[in-house]
């Protein structure tokens, strides 16, 4: 681009001409690399399998990482949970459409994934798998999810929360060899360049849902995958420490694939403040007076350089409401109250409170006392029910994805009264 303005008859350039169009250059500049970068992403949750045991998280996590794929700014954010086979292979074909040409790709998976005779596979929930053929027909193989990434530029992330035990053991009998033994998925053979495949636990090893709304894995990745102009490969290493130390250092995500030397990130940093150079207006020499000098009183002539122009500060509402839809997916009542001392957006603080008061107290099912072990906490569950149960699982849901009328349903249907004030301050919370 080009910008010159000249004053006949000297071809002199104008000097307030020349601030704007060096503005204006100076801005189209700052904002080539922001604009440049196409995102999309593919998240799926799988929970409600009918021929292997459901899993508590998943769809929560699924949601939350949705949500913040949408938050940074990204184009498209597919999501799909509770996929059976056909719904889940369409999904993907799909997605192979969508990010075709893209220069950053995610594909996010929360499910059960078996590991078969080197081959990885992660299962739909209409899944039988009684003989080894059935495999290819009724589950993805994970070699389909990274062919289908081939077009994309510059990043292409699968991130796999998948590394349970293997569901079919007692169903799969005739591949009992074949089927990995020790849980979990098998090492991917070849993902292919600027490619990463993030694990929730090494391979051959198993991951845990750990006892809050996400699973470990996940609520790391929440934390870290939105920090602007963090390096993917310096975020998910932030993951596996948080994750390690959630575990006690039983479970280690891991990562598969190389990148190039160029920093690579899922969020942009914010655009620095480019100040334009000032610029001093000359003052051409005055002409030889018409009368005697003696009639004339000296006049002295002053020049001042013009100021260059004020940009204002950043609004940091932005910042404050990405980080409180994070809240919103990962609700803990200590990050709330901090999050309130040190909100800077004042139109957010009546939401802020608003969330705070319907997290409550104590957890949703109304416990005072210190958390069980999780092993010993699923094993309560299982021999008294909570009664509560249902309604707190559609409480956090609602968090991680607040919906106005699905609020007020639940509001209309709830039956465990102790969460009515939660929910009350969370129909507050979202705002007018």
């Amino acid at each position: 681009m080009s910008c010159v303005v000249f004053d006949w008859p000297g071809m002199k350039m104008r000097p307030i001409a020349l601030l704007a169009c060096v503005c204006l250059l100076l801005t189209l500049l700052s904002t080539e690399g922001s604009a440049a970068d196409r995102r999309v992403a593919l998240v799926i949750g799988n929970s409600a399998y009918t021929n292997a045991p459901p899993l508590a998280n998943t769809i929560a996590d699924a949601v939350g990482l949705a949500q913040l794929f949408r938050t940074v700014g990204f184009e498209t954010v597919i999501s799909r949970t509770d996929l059976g086979v056909v719904d889940f292979k369409r999904a993907v074909r799909e997605f192979l459409r969508t990010a075709e040409g893209a220069d950053i790709a995610v594909v996010y998976y929360a499910g059960h994934g078996i590991e078969i005779d080197g081959t990885n596979y992660l299962v739909p929930i209409d899944a039988k798998l009684s003989r080894d053929y059935d495999v290819e027909d009724e589950a993805v193989a994970l070699d389909r999810i990274i062919g289908a990434l081939q077009s994309v530029k510059r990043l292409r992330l699968i991130i796999l929360d998948a590394c349970r035990d293997n569901p079919f053991p007692a169903r799969m009998r005739s591949v009992e060899v074949r089927a990995g033994v020790g849980g979990g998925l098998g090492r991917p053979i070849d993902v292919g360049a600027d490619t990463l495949v993030a694990y929730a636990a090494k391979a051959g090893s198993k991951s845990f849902d750990g006892d809050g709304p996400n699973s470990p894995f996940a609520t790391a990745l929440l934390r870290h995958l939105g920090e602007p102009g963090v390096d993917i490969r310096i975020a998910l290493g932030r993951v596996r420490d948080d994750v390690l130390a959630m575990t006690g250092g039983h479970q280690e995500p891991f990562i598969y694939g190389s990148l190039g030397g160029a920093t690579i990130a899922l969020v942009l940093p914010p655009a620095k403040k480019i100040e334009a150079p000032p610029v001093t207006v000359g003052v051409a020499p005055k002409a030889a007076p018409t009368t005697a000098p003696s009639a004339l009183a000296p006049q002295p002539v002053a020049t001042s350089p013009t100021p260059p122009p004020q940009v204002p500060a950043p609004e940091p509402c932005s910042r404050d409401e990405q980080r409180l839809t994070q809240l919103r997916a990962e609700p803990a009542r200590d990050q709330i109250v901090k999050f309130e001392k040190e909100l800077g957006c004042a139109r957010l603080r009546s939401q802020v409170q608003r969330l705070l008061e319907s997290v409550g107290p104590t957890d949703p099912a109304g416990a005072t006392s210190p958390r069980a072990p999780p092993r010993q906490q699923q094993a309560e569950a299982r021999s008294a029910p909570d009664l509560c149960a249902s309604d707190a699982q559609r409480l956090q849901r609602l968090r991680a994805e607040p919906n106005l009328d699905e609020i007020r349903n639940l509001e209309r249907e709830l039956a465990c009264e102790q969460l009515r004030p939660q929910l009350r301050r969370l129909l507050e919370s979202i705002g007018p």
